[in-house]
């Protein structure tokens, strides 16, 4: 079997992956065919059963771990699977460990880091707020393992941490720079921009928008569960309250990016513009790992341009 990572055009697949989606859909001209993303530890890779009905295609269904046969092909300038063969597997035939996506970076030194910043906040309320998410054990299992995307950047274990640590590094770093910047509140809402995403999205293998990241979304979501710690909290300060709550709702900057609110504060626009940054080059990292080829890319949908490998 090879790793989706190292599959290429005109390549042949051929081994056992997870199946992360499966969905029956008709061509334009009416025939049937199954769309499926396949999944292992390196990425996830579009495919296509072209003649479902056929006896080479078993019954399977997503969530199965399936064995495959096919050619990869190159479609919209993405390696794309034509599968022709499909069996469900049996738990002995798998390790699950080499499915799911996972940091490249130690996610137990990451977490590290994390309370190193945490430790590092003066103001006292905030610190107390840090400590009720962070050193909380449900919580720290949680946030370690969530991911801090569905398929755009950081769709991995380990993701949510690490984006939101980077942020926070960015933002430590640009509080150095910039005097007038708040560090407590920044680095506080930097941690803590992005842990609706706990609740958005459902923990590995499924990695799916839940119900409440549907019809919330991640942004809300956040919002309102510091604004659930903040209530534990004797004496927190209203006006700080707001001013965090704010930092959150307007970090992804603008309203057509999904923020209900612009930035207001120059730490929310501080913080709206290292999130932007870290996923920015995130997701170029991810499409320059996942190509193989020098020179130009193609178009990437996800930033908006036509890439080229240095």
């Amino acid at each position: 079997m090879k790793y989706i990572k190292e599959l290429s055009e005109g390549s042949k697949i051929q081994g056992i992956y997870f199946c992360k989606s499966k969905a029956l859909t008709e061509t334009k001209n009416g025939k049937p065919y199954e769309s499926v993303i396949l999944q292992d530890k390196t990425g996830v890779l579009d495919s296509k059963v072209w003649d479902p009905y056929s006896p080479a295609i078993g019954e399977y269904e997503a969530g199965d771990y399936i064995e495959v046969t096919g050619d990869v092909i190159v479609y919209a300038n993405a390696l794309q699977a034509k599968l022709y063969r499909i069996r469900k597997c049996q738990e002995i035939e798998y390790d699950p460990a080499d499915y799911m996506p996972v940091s490249k970076k130690d996610i137990y030194e990451m977490y590290e880091e994390v309370l190193q910043l945490t430790d590092s906040v003066q103001q006292k309320h905030l610190k107390e707020l840090l400590e009720l998410f962070f050193k909380d054990e449900e919580f720290k299992k949680a946030f370690r393992n969530a991911s801090a995307a569905k398929t755009i950047h950081h769709g991995f274990i380990g993701g949510l941490l690490e984006h939101s640590l980077s942020v926070a590094k960015l933002c430590n770093a640009m509080c150095d720079n910039y005097p007038i910047l708040n560090r407590d509140l920044l680095i506080t809402a930097a941690l803590l921009h992005d842990v609706g995403k706990i609740r958005e999205l459902s923990p590995f293998p499924e990695n799916d928008y839940t119900d409440d990241g549907q019809l919330l979304g991640h942004i809300y979501l956040g919002a309102q569960m510091v604004a659930e710690k903040v209530a534990q909290i004797k004496g927190f300060p209203a006006e700080l309250s707001r001013e965090l709550q704010h930092c959150i709702l307007s970090h992804h900057g603008e309203l057509e990016y999904g923020s209900p609110k612009k930035p207001a504060l120059i730490e929310a626009l501080v913080l709206s513009m290292a999130d932007n940054l870290d996923a920015k080059v995130e997701t170029f990292t991810e499409q320059l790992d996942n190509n193989d080829r020098k020179g130009w890319l193609g178009y990437c949908k996800f930033l908006d341009t036509n890439i080229r490998r240095t």
